[in-house]
């Protein structure tokens, strides 16, 4: 979970100003924005909405389609999405879920000792483990 995904988009020129943006890959995923950052920023915030309730259906992420083999309509241009899922994942979903776990006696008594953040090391711990996949 630690690659970047890169998802083209097509983003086109509005009558009334501004962009609107698809996704030739998803083609559920659709959004606008009144300038280029207002446009791209929105293009990412789609982006991650559509994967992510893709994973929450338990659907297969869509490969995403070579840049070069898109052809744009006039008018139209092709930009290429930078994703990061757990980066999206962090800023969108930071709710905090309880968790029991056991650990050796011995281990708990030092750890304490010396004022080890218990919750802090384990989620640094989860997202090592997460990105090494």
């Amino acid at each position: 979970m630690n690659k970047l995904l890169f998802y083209p988009a097509i983003f086109h020129k509005a009558e009334e100003g501004g962009f609107w943006i698809s996704f030739p890959d998803l083609p559920e995923c659709l959004t606008e924005g009144d300038d280029m950052t207002q446009a791209y920023e929105m293009a990412v915030d789609a982006l991650g909405l559509a994967l992510t309730s893709r994973e929450t259906e338990r659907e297969a992420l869509p490969k995403p389609s070579d840049p070069t083999k898109i052809l744009v309509e006039k008018d139209s241009f092709l930009v290429v999405i930078e994703f990061d899922m757990l980066a999206y994942k962090k800023r969108t979903n930071p709710r905090a879920v309880k968790k029991t776990l056991s650990i050796p006696e011995w281990l708990n008594e030092e750890a304490t000792a010396i004022g080890v953040n218990f919750s802090q090391v384990l989620q640094e711990a989860l997202i090592q483990k997460i990105q090494a996949r």
